[in-house]
């Protein structure tokens, strides 16, 4: 209570005009009044730790998410490297049959359903909303009056996107696709199932291909039913090498597009859910890359405030102290 007098002393004595050779009474006078002071007058005890106690906590924080994020990438890094493997012998599986029966992007049908190949988690960069917005440029190319174009969602977060303004064309939505390693068997049930239960003509799935750890490219396949594959060929459409082959046994050219339409997106979808998931982690490793980088900035800035403050503060108290000692002396 005291230092506390003397400090507002010396600031009054500070801010008033300068008294030549003040008598000891006079300084005395001036200390029994300062010591009379109420306790509510005075600055509450340890007012000036305040700002540095707010930076200190700000920076404390700063480094915890720093932690976060660089445990996030290291994470993503040392699944990367094993799905990239898959990824890279899954491309041989699709890619066979576009020679066999062509990809055609710009076929007009009556019923189109587009298969949106998204993450369950965030914090992966733009690669979520990468994938909606080929989505929804893609249906409002392929809806017309006499069209009917229809979505299934395979991941959280393109469902909570496309649920905003497509809630009525959701047909599908499949979630934690990824809470375990994907697999062909896995990616086979569900294909069948969204066969069994979706109406379609062509099957357009979007996914987003994966070439390096900073770079992904949206990717549209485009697999046609049997009968309107059969109506392509027989019109002369661009349909692959399938006619010039000899159909040898008791299946007729329908049961063979069938079971190759069923096995094409089976094996599209796998290529798909891999490639998405390696892209997935790539984007989270630059993100996370980039949000430690911005961590270390701001906690640099922040050390700054804080040893200045810090400075400020010790400053002002010497100058308080001396200002005092100087009046009592005097």
């Amino acid at each position: 209570m005291a230092m506390a007098a003397l400090r507002r002393e010396g600031r009054r004595i500070l801010l008033s005009p300068t008294v030549p050779n003040p008598s000891p009474a006079a300084a005395s006078a001036a200390v029994t009044r300062s010591s009379a002071i109420s306790q509510p007058e005075m600055a509450p005890l340890g007012a000036r730790s305040i700002s540095t106690q707010v930076v200190r906590n700000r920076m404390k924080s700063v480094k915890n998410i720093q932690k976060i994020t660089k445990a996030m990438k290291m994470v993503a890094a040392s699944k990367l490297r094993a799905v990239q493997t898959r990824t890279e012998n899954s491309r041989g599986l699709w890619q066979p049959f576009t020679a066999l029966l062509g990809d055609a992007p710009s076929v007009d049908v009556k019923k189109n359903v587009i298969v949106a190949i998204t993450s369950d988690k965030g914090l992966c960069g733009g690669i979520n909303s990468t994938s909606v917005k080929v989505s929804r440029a893609l249906h409002k190319l392929t809806s017309g009056p006499e069209k009917e174009s229809k979505y299934v969602i395979l991941g959280e977060k393109g469902k909570v996107q496309l649920v905003r303004d497509s809630r009525n064309n959701i047909e599908m939505t499949v979630t934690e696709l990824q809470k375990n390693p994907i697999n062909y068997t896995q990616i086979a049930v569900l294909a069948d199932d969204i066969l069994k239960n979706v109406e379609y003509d062509a099957l357009r799935v979007i996914f987003n291909k994966f070439h390096s750890v900073i770079s992904f490219k949206p990717t549209v396949v485009t697999i046609l039913s049997p009968e309107v594959a059969e109506k392509e060929s027989e019109a002369g459409g661009k349909m692959g090498d399938l006619d010039s082959y000899e159909i040898e046994g008791g299946e007729t050219k329908s049961e063979i597009l069938q079971n190759l339409a069923e096995f094409q997106f089976s094996c599209v979808l796998y290529n798909g859910a891999l490639e998405n998931a390696c892209s997935e982690l790539g984007a989270r490793m630059s993100a996370m890359d980039s949000s430690s980088r911005n961590a270390g900035d701001m906690l640099d800035r922040l050390t700054l405030t804080y040893n200045r403050t810090r400075q400020a503060s010790i400053t002002t108290e010497l100058i308080e102290i001396i200002s005092g000692a100087s009046a009592l002396e005097g």
